[in-house]
């Protein structure tokens, strides 16, 4: 079944705001991602129900069915694949690729993204460090915190960082904090929580606003 542009950008707002399926999504957070108006999101959530891709309740909120999360998954899986190859094969920034992305995940092609797929070598995760579902699907999980979760003296590798935003991409890139990097939290300020680390044996200072988007797999 193909879908339209919209359809796939809400089921994959939908993906997202309910942490990955876990939980049901309201109207207005839905309306406020998409940045539309109420009656809009109201006329897609009967689209997509009537496709048996959501389930809504009033008062309660939409969440995805299985065919539905199904089809947010392979949205992503085409997202993030895109996303590697801008990276890896064309030179682009890591702070660059995610607009050029959204519009590549729309094609509909299986056999090109399977094919890009396999040409990336079938990468696990995105240059953000997000985790790239397979032809199936199947994402990985993995136990990560986020920075500001930490205390002085832990230790751990950067895995992802949960934010597109350019600007706060090219502040990580020039500190050196990307997925894969070595990180080391020496103290926590009581004040307003912003975090000395080390990368690479440079000491830097985080806000609490920024730690909160790096994610982190601690060694033990």
């Amino acid at each position: 079944m193909q879908f339209s542009f919209t359809e796939e950008n809400y089921l994959k707002a939908i993906y997202h705001l309910s942490s990955e399926g876990d939980r049901a999504v309201l109207t207005n957070e839905l309306a406020e991602a998409m940045q539309t108006k109420a009656a809009s999101v109201t006329d897609m959530i009967k689209k997509l129900s009537a496709k048996e891709l959501i389930h809504y309740e009033r008062y309660y909120g939409v969440h995805l069915t299985a065919r539905g999360k199904q089809s947010a998954l392979q949205v992503i899986r085409k997202h993030r694949l895109w996303e590697t190859f801008l990276v890896n094969k064309l030179g682009f920034s890591w702070d660059q690729v995610h607009e050029v992305a959204e519009q590549l995940e729309h094609i509909q092609s299986a056999r090109l993204i399977n094919k890009l797929d396999e040409y990336l070598d079938y990468p696990t995760v995105d240059p953000h460090g997000d985790p790239i579902p397979d032809a199936n699907g199947k994402i990985k999980s993995r136990d990560q915190i986020s920075m500001d979760k930490l205390s002085a003296g832990i230790k751990g590798v950067i895995a992802s960082v949960k934010d597109n935003d350019p600007k706060l991409l090219k502040y990580l890139e020039k500190i050196g904090a990307k997925p894969g990097r070595k990180v080391q939290v020496i103290s926590v300020e009581p004040y307003d929580q912003s975090i000395e680390i080390m990368i690479d044996r440079k000491k830097h200072f985080v806000s609490k606003e920024v730690s909160q988007h790096i994610l982190l797999s601690v060694q033990s």
